[in-house]
């Protein structure tokens, strides 16, 4: 599903080159949970920026279903952004204004769909969280543990071809950390492709494959053994 090409990410400070991500490849087939891990700077937050779109990389391919989304006009890319990948982040970026249900609405909105076919789909995507209860509660209203469903109910809602997730138990105590791998766990059991950035080890050998980084290159590309109940 997903395959990268001599990726390069290079930042520039003053006459310094910093290499992020450095010369790149790798293929990740869909269903499949692959974690990407390191030391703080390693590069990994860059290469999921790169994968995700999120960011343009130096130089080198990435391809989804074999198109180079890197040679695209910008217009293309965003609207895959759209309505083929989701994201979750550490500190959840969700608007604050918004309940947990609209905050789950509005990419559905964005892409087209009307209000009530938007709702029904978002509140699917809530009880998938275990959150119904709560899809009428502001964030403020809300523990850390259950604003991050709320971002993974968002990043669901519309069926996308890729999780990208980037630290997002961070944030969270140990308890609430496993309530979130679980959410996790049990979507890509359902086939759902995550790739998934994080500095837990622990987490990282529940997914099916994990990848080290340091300073910008793979120092290790392993195969999990399943050990999800």
């Amino acid at each position: 599903m997903l395959e990268i090409k001599n990726l390069t990410k290079i930042f520039k400070s003053g006459d310094e080159k910093i290499i992020a991500v450095n010369n790149l490849s790798f293929f990740v087939p869909a269903g499949q949970f692959l974690t990407v891990t390191g030391r703080s700077g390693s590069g990994k937050s860059t290469l999921l920026y790169q994968l995700g779109l999120l960011d343009m990389p130096t130089s080198g391919q990435v391809l989804i279903d074999g198109i180079d989304l890197v040679a695209i006009p910008e217009k293309e890319r965003t609207t895959i952004r759209l309505n083929d990948l989701g994201y979750i982040f550490q500190d959840y970026a969700i608007l604050p204004s918004l309940s947990a249900l609209e905050n789950t609405m509005l990419p559905l909105l964005m892409q087209g769909y009307d209000f009530e076919k938007a709702k029904l789909k978002a509140q699917k995507a809530i009880s998938k969280v275990g959150l119904s209860d709560r899809e009428n509660n502001l964030p403020s209203q809300l523990s850390g543990g259950q604003q991050q469903r709320v971002s993974i109910a968002r990043a669901i809602a519309h069926n996308p071809k890729i999780i990208f997730a980037d630290e997002p138990t961070a944030n969270l105590d140990s308890e609430t950390s496993e309530q979130v791998m679980r959410v996790f766990l049990e979507l890509n059991r359902e086939g759902q492709t995550i790739i998934m950035v994080t500095h837990e080890e622990g987490y990282a050998h529940l997914s099916h494959r994990t990848i080290t980084m340091v300073d910008g290159s793979i120092t290790s590309d392993i195969l999990n053994k399943k050990n999800i109940t």
